[in-house]
């Protein structure tokens, strides 16, 4: 029966969204009481997350357990949150392992194992791996822009605004802050205050180019061939459905007129 309900993974997935709700609710301030039982729980549920390894390594064979993927990817979670169970059990108070502790909230990424379960997820991976593949030299390209604007920027506006462009590094987030339409209209105006309306005319003009370049155009660019590579695979098999319809229909005329 015990060994049962750890193989369920409707089990599990109560388990994990309890432990999910307790990695929240300990983030918030409590007396000491209230802190003592959300530990007690969490140390209950890593036990039973330890206790679930063990039932599944037992039933299917510690080589079989380890071949699939999912099951190394709990087995790295849970074995994470062992110091915090070990912490509790030996009440280690005198020695800091708060480093150690906060690797349980990896646990909470058990959730990802239950991705499986959602409808046509296989065709979305291979829609998603296709899209990559597609637009992997539209991306490397969209980043050297980035990289080129962002060095050219450092160099104008280094000494008007450092905040934003003091050095190169920083110059390539201020724009690409910008391409996301971030606080595009807001470091220009920091940039021209003081400046002669001749440098401000040049320096509005400048971003309203990076803008409609990188941010609008860049992005719709990228997003679109993204999109229209990952659909790609339907509208393949749609055709083909249109084309084995119009195939019939022309072998029934066929057979209309014969007759």
């Amino acid at each position: 029966m015990i060994r049962r309900l750890f193989l369920n993974d409707r089990f599990i997935l109560v388990l994990i969204i309890i432990n999910a709700i307790l990695i929240f609710i300990s983030g918030f301030e409590y007396s000491t009481v209230i802190k003592s039982r959300i530990l007690m729980f969490d140390s209950i549920i890593t036990v039973l997350f330890l206790l679930e390894v063990l039932f599944k390594v037992k039933e299917f064979g510690f080589k079989s357990y380890f071949r699939v993927k999912w099951n190394v990817f709990d087995f790295v979670l849970v074995f994470l949150a062992v110091p915090s169970l070990v912490t509790y059990a030996f009440s280690l108070d005198f020695i800091d392992l708060s480093v150690l502790l906060v690797l349980r909230i990896l646990r909470v990424f058990k959730f990802l194992r239950f991705i499986k379960f959602v409808p046509g997820l296989s065709e979305l991976i291979l829609g998603i791996t296709r899209a990559l593949k597609t637009t992997i030299l539209i991306m490397i390209g969209f980043a050297v822009y980035i990289f080129i604007v962002g060095v050219f920027s450092h160099y104008l506006f280094k000494d008007l605004y450092p905040a934003c462009f003091g050095n190169p590094l920083i110059s390539l987030y201020s724009v690409f802050k910008i391409f996301t339409i971030e606080g595009w209209f807001e470091i220009p105006e920091i940039l021209s205050e003081g400046l002669s309306q001749t440098y401000t005319f040049f320096i509005y003009l400048y971003f309203i180019f990076i803008v409609i370049t990188g941010g609008i155009f860049g992005l719709s660019l990228v997003n679109s061939i993204f999109v229209e590579a990952m659909l790609s695979d339907n509208n393949d098999e749609l055709e083909k459905k249109v084309d084995d319809i119009n195939n019939k229909l022309e072998i029934l005329i066929t057979k209309l007129n014969t007759k």
